[in-house]
């Protein structure tokens, strides 16, 4: 597949089927994102597999809805700040980084027929109490995955005009 069709089909799922996620198609994704480019390729990045029912209890504590509750698993993405590269300004990288490799995280999920949604409004502090995170992780990103169970609406994208100059 072209990788301009694969955005095009990529979309923020919203509802998800009860089937699991096969072990090799979760390995394929999570391939592709140790394979994402970092600043200085620090890689400040961990994630974390949610697949048992206790610790889907804890991310709906952090981010309660509906149809994120529907998804059979999720993923923790998280910036490490203290492997993060620092410009001379003092501009930190970390949060640059993890948009990279979630997206990496996201077409490949595509790529193998699942479907994904980044959440970034959840309660990052009670993420990181909730599972124990080490100070210098945060919680930045959660992304449910499995099989959608619902059709992508049309993406309303500006021209390619009023997004180049």
């Amino acid at each position: 597949m072209k990788l301009l069709d694969l955005v095009k089909q990529r979309y923020s799922c919203r509802s998800y089927q009860e089937n699991s996620v096969e072990q090799e198609k979760l390995d394929y994704v999570m391939e592709c994102v140790r394979f994402a480019p970092s600043a200085v390729n620090k890689q400040p990045w961990l994630f974390r597999i949610v697949k048992n029912e206790a610790d889907k209890a804890k991310l709906l504590e952090c981010y309660n809805r509906e149809w994120f509750a529907t998804a059979p698993m999720y993923i923790i993405c998280s910036i490490l700040h203290d492997e993060e590269w620092v410009r001379s300004d003092g501009k930190h990288h970390g949060d640059i980084d993890i948009a990279i490799a979630v997206e990496h995280l996201c077409l490949a999920a595509t790529e193998q027929g699942l479907a994904t949604c980044w959440v970034c409004n959840f309660d990052a502090e009670k993420c990181k109490k909730l599972f124990g995170l080490s100070e210098n992780e945060e919680p930045a990103v959660l992304i449910p995955i499995g099989y959608a169970a619902d059709e992508p609406k049309e993406k309303k994208r500006k021209e390619i005009d009023e997004i180049c100059k």
